[in-house]
């Protein structure tokens, strides 16, 4: 049994995994803006990643052997529309927020002898795509602090990031909201379709446990072939 601090915990894939994780049998943590339905046996802890001047230290775990940060955005907007405060509030969701938690949770993990991080990037970073400016400049930091994390850190915490594509979450609701929507987002995708919250975290919860004890350093795509074939 292990102990994880799951950010965003409350909603599409960081929820997904909180409840694979449970039915693991594993102790969970989670912060969040909002509780939601979160089971009872999670430790819940409101928490605003850009609202709210510092993380809870008080409220991790005294035992903390993995952390994933889920939050994250999907603003598709023009270059040209997209002014200086707009990549300033990427930058604040995806990698200063991440930054913070992984600084408030750094001791901790430190004491565990298995303790692992997940971040998530995008597959916008690794394939040119219109109107994603804003994100992939903001998840490519995440992929650069991904691996510097993964060498300062080695051998004591290793440090992943998934890079997933469109994903069926409450996030991504706009983009799915009709059939000819779901249906032109599939079609872009070498295996014809979108992915599950459930398969990213699955992902997750592989890059946290033992079986993934020689992986870090790593971002690892999962979005239907569309970065590479």
């Amino acid at each position: 049994m292990a102990t994880y601090l799951i950010i965003g915990g409350s909603s599409g894939i960081g929820r997904a995994l909180v409840d694979q994780l449970l039915n693991e049998g594993h102790n969970v943590s989670v912060w969040a803006r909002q509780e939601r339905d979160l089971p009872a046996t999670v430790q819940f802890t409101s928490y605003d990643v850009t609202g709210d001047e510092d993380p809870p230290k008080e409220a991790i775990p005294e035992q903390l052997d993995g952390l994933v940060y889920c939050p994250g955005s999907i603003d598709l907007k023009s270059f040209r529309s997209l002014k200086a405060p707009a990549f300033r509030e990427a930058f604040e969701l995806n990698v200063v927020g991440a930054i913070r938690c992984m600084q408030a949770a750094e001791r901790t993990l430190k004491k565990s002898d298995k303790a692992a991080v997940v971040f998530f990037s995008t597959v916008a970073v690794q394939r040119g795509m219109p109107f994603h400016a804003g994100v992939a400049a903001a998840k490519g930091a995440v992929e650069g602090l991904t691996r510097s994390l993964a060498a300062e850190y080695a051998p004591n915490i290793r440090v992943n990031a998934i890079a997933p594509s469109l994903t069926d979450t409450p996030l991504a609701g706009k983009l799915l909201a009709t059939d000819e929507k779901r249906e032109a987002s599939a079609n872009r995708h070498p295996l014809n379709r979108v992915a599950d919250a459930s398969e990213i975290a699955a992902m997750a919860a592989f890059l946290l446990s033992d079986k993934a004890a020689f992986v870090t350093g790593q971002v690892i795509g999962m979005d239907g072939g569309l970065s590479v074939v």
